[in-house]
C-alpha cells in the first residue's frame, strides 16, 4: 500500500553516515520527503527522522538494506503506531506597518510567533505538523512571501 512512512533511525554519530543513508535511498529510487538529524539522549549517537513515500514492500527492502550499514543501530517505522511529529517553518513576509495588526491576527490563530521585524518585513516561526504549516503558508501568500524554509519532520512514537 502506497503511503507516507516515518522512519526513526538510530546511528553512530560519525562522518559520512548521513551520506551513506541518503545514498541508499537514492540507489533504490526511493525519495526522501524530509530528513532531520540530531543528537540523542545517548552520547555518540544521532537520530535520523526520515519521511518518505512508497509502498510497504519497497519500504521493507530499504529497511533491510539500511540495517546492513555498519553505523546503523536500529530502524523503526514509527508511522505504523501512534506518534508525535513536528516541523518548524520560518516564513519571511512583506509587512508594511499598516498591515501588521492583520498579520498578527493570523500568527496568533496558528500559535506561531514573530521572531524578527524589519522596516518592511516580518519573520514568523511556526511549529506543527505539515498540514498546519501548509495552511498557515497559504494564508500568508497574499501578504507576499519573500522566503520560506521548512526544517523537515522530527518525530517520536507515543508511549513506551
Amino acid at each position: 500500500m502506497m503511503g507516507k512512512h516515518t522512519l526513526a533511525i538510530l546511528v553512530n554519530d560519525q562522518p559520512g553516515v548521513l551520506q551513506r543513508v541518503c545514498g541508499l535511498f537514492g540507489r533504490r529510487g526511493f525519495n526522501i520527503d524530509s530528513i532531520s538529524v540530531g543528537g540523542t539522549e545517548e552520547p555518540g549517537l544521532s537520530r535520523m527522522t526520515i519521511v518518505t513515500s512508497g509502498d510497504d514492500r519497497t519500504l521493507e527492502q530499504v529497511q533491510k538494506q539500511l540495517s546492513k550499514l555498519i553505523d546503523v543501530i536500529s530502524i523503526r517505522n514509527i508511522s505504523s503506531k501512534p506518534m508525535v511529529s513536528r516541523e518548524l517553518a520560518l516564513i519571511k513576509i512583506e509587512a508594511e506597518p499598516s498591515r501588521r495588526p492583520e498579520i498578527l491576527g493570523v500568527v496568533e490563530t496558528f500559535r506561531a510567533s514573530v521572531i524578527d521585524v524589519g522596516p518592511g518585513h516580518m519573520i514568523i516561526q511556526a511549529v506543527g505538523d505539515f498540514g498546519k504549516l501548509d495552511a498557515m503558508v497559504e494564508l500568508m501568500r497574499p501578504y507576499g512571501i519573500v522566503e520560506l524554509s521548512y526544517t523537515g519532520a522530527t518525530a517520536m512514537s507515543r508511549g513506551n
